[in-house]
């Protein structure tokens, strides 16, 4: 097909090339502008109703032209379409869709506390604003503070529902961490809980988690929180060869008992698209043995064993005590967490848990912020 001009736009064989009001260009593919034609959409269910796959032959314009601000284009099928330049040139890059919630992490410290953000349950119920800011604190420091939860039990669910629909685990749709009589896992002892994320044994590990403290008067069983991302981009600077290790492997994990068999293999740093430290996946209590060559794991251990000791150190760890009527909301595959031991004879310690998804998460953030295409 050769290139042909019509009302300011040039056909060619595969697409055409367009010329915007501001003087730039842009190249579209057809089979791309038939497939985005505004009649492509459902306005009632959003979803994509025409079905590319139907078309017999690769669509082609048989008239084409700028006229005002839309691209105008009759194909030889008969069908017309009109499209908005701004739409077109939002696209013309190549590049992925704008995403509000793809917010930069801010890296924190052991010095953090005091500025995690706090709203209160009522408030996060009733006012919109309050509850994007929480949502938002939540993609960009991976932990917040929820207060003033009544003690009732379904006073977890309910905060947690603000964000997503609750995520069951193998352990159920809550889990109750407290000192039990045959614990299945040492979160249920008074002992000290070292730092982790939870249930790298499942291919796909939960991405919001939440603990409501019921109650917390025993002595000791102060909360360890730690900001992976601090410690993996300080990690990446310091031990570049080590991070790319920790980076490429999976090794596997596990969670065993009576009633069940989790297994999973999972990185220990996670990069996401655009290679930046989106979290780590951390567990000693339920790693599994190490099955990759032992010549492999002459380099592999040391760099293991040296970002363990890194996630350690007094810079980067979080102390606090985690009070009744408290819910402490946190990224799972960011923040790295566990508890000092205490004294199960000097009270009560009663947390109860949940979890969300992270994609549920960003998705709650954009209604709230208003940007979808329909919107």
């Amino acid at each position: 097909m050769q290139a042909r001009q019509q009302g300011g736009v040039t056909l060619g064989e595969n697409g055409l090339d367009l010329g915007f009001p501001d003087g730039s260009t842009g190249y579209f593919n057809y089979f791309w502008l038939r497939d985005n034609c505004p009649s492509s959409f459902d306005n009632v269910t959003r979803e994509r109703s025409f079905d590319i796959f139907g078309e017999a032959e690769a669509p082609r314009p048989a008239v084409a032209a700028v006229e005002g601000q839309e691209l105008s284009l009759v194909w030889r099928s008969g069908h017309a379409s009109r499209y908005p330049l701004d739409f077109l040139a939002a696209y013309r890059s190549g590049k992925p869709r704008p995403d509000v919630a793809a917010l930069p992490r801010r890296a924190w410290y052991a010095d953090k506390y005091p500025s995690v953000a706090r709203f209160t349950q009522a408030e996060l119920k009733a006012e919109p604003e309050k509850r994007r800011a929480w949502l938002e604190a939540l993609l960009v420091d991976g932990v917040t503070l929820v207060t003033e939860l009544p003690d009732t039990p379904d006073s977890l669910e309910e905060t947690a529902a603000l964000a997503g629909e609750i995520r069951p685990s193998f352990f159920g749709k809550v889990f109750e961490v407290y000192t039990h009589i045959n614990p299945i896992n040492t979160a249920y002892t008074a002992a000290a809980l070292e730092l982790h994320t939870d249930l790298p044994s499942e291919d796909f590990a939960p991405g919001v988690q939440y603990l409501h403290c019921r109650a917390n008067s025993v002595e000791g069983g102060n909360s360890l929180f730690v900001d992976a991302v601090a410690v993996a981009e300080d990690f990446r600077r310091d031990h570049p060869e080590d991070f790319a290790l920790l980076a490429e492997t999976e090794v596997p994990f596990y969670c065993e008992h009576d009633a069940f068999d989790m297994r999973a293999r999972q990185r220990v740093i996670e990069l996401d698209r655009n290679g930046e430290v989106e979290g780590v996946t951390m567990s000693q209590h339920i790693a599994d043995v190490f099955d990759l060559p032992q010549t492999f794991l002459d380099r592999y251990y040391p760099a293991f064993h040296r970002f363990g000791r890194a996630l350690r150190d007094s810079k980067y760890v979080m102390r606090f005590r985690l009070n009744a009527g408290e819910c402490i909301c946190f990224d799972n595959h960011r923040v790295v967490h566990g508890r000092e031991a205490y004294t199960a004879s000097s009270g009560e310690r009663h947390l109860r848990g949940c979890y969300t998804d992270r994609g549920e998460l960003r998705s709650r953030y954009r209604i709230l912020s208003g940007t979808g295409r329909f919107g």
